[in-house]
């Protein structure tokens, strides 16, 4: 299998083992949604800005490896008309369930982002995305493809993953033990620690290839944050390990 299809079929075990990621919203929340109070997350702890997507009535969104059924139901609640690709079936079975459950559409899409978006040229108002690069080898194409696909003054709000968090073990109490870039592919012992703690396959990325590469696309980058992991030893210390974006194009 390539490395994609170890990563769906790890999330897929994760979602049936009570991923955070993959815990569809409940009907309280979508009705709350739908009342004005709502909150959506791009990292592990902080709220993503409610200025940063302005008025999503009538607005289409994709969900780029967003499946779980926990952003795109907020969308819709919130007015916009959603589609939401992802390659982990239990991800994208989250999103028809709570479809179904509250009564909305929402176009369904299993694909892998790695490969050309099964869409056309400016179908988008906005992407939004949760942290979800660190699983991808090289990233900078999908910042091309996000351009392509979204409609001028569109806009794209990711979170992604420094790289820090990859200088450690699982436990995060020992000196750093890995060096830069964390690509398994090509380091065994990297693999052998991720499969250790069934991570699946993951990768770092410098901030030349997460900001600079949605610079490099033709993005306008206009605001960002920076958060934590939420627990764990780095968390404890307070250390940014997360970054969400927000870019227009």
């Amino acid at each position: 299998m390539n490395y994609q299809d170890i990563n769906a079929e790890t999330i897929d075990r994760w979602v049936k083992e009570g991923w955070e990621w993959g815990k569809a919203i409940n009907h309280d929340t979508f009705q709350a949604a739908k009342e004005g109070k709502w909150e959506i997350k791009l990292t592990p702890v902080k709220y993503v800005p409610h200025s940063w997507f302005g008025d999503l009535k009538g607005k289409k969104v994709l969900g780029l490896a967003s499946g779980g059924g926990q952003q795109m139901p907020i969308l819709t609640a919130l007015g916009a008309e959603c589609t939401v690709l992802d390659y982990s079936d239990q991800q994208l079975e989250s999103e028809r369930l709570v479809a179904e459950r509250e009564g909305y559409d929402i176009d369904i899409v299993k694909a892998d982002m790695t490969q050309p978006l099964p869409f056309a040229d400016e179908s988008f108002d906005m992407i939004i995305q949760p942290v979800a690069n660190c699983y991808v080898e090289e990233v900078k194409a999908i910042w091309k493809e996000c351009y392509r696909v979204l409609k001028k003054g569109g806009v794209l709000l990711f979170g992604l993953d420094n790289g820090i968090n990859y200088l450690f073990d699982s436990d995060e109490e020992k000196y750093v033990v890995n060096f830069l870039p964390f690509n398994p592919l090509k380091n065994p012992d990297q693999m052998l620690q991720l499969e250790k703690d069934d991570s699946g396959v993951q990768f770092s990325h410098t901030l030349d290839e997460q900001i600079g590469g949605q610079l490099e696309a033709g993005f306008t980058l206009t605001n960002l944050y920076e958060d934590t992991n939420g627990e764990g030893r780095l968390h404890e210390l307070n250390i940014p390990t997360f970054i969400a974006t927000r870019s227009v194009k």
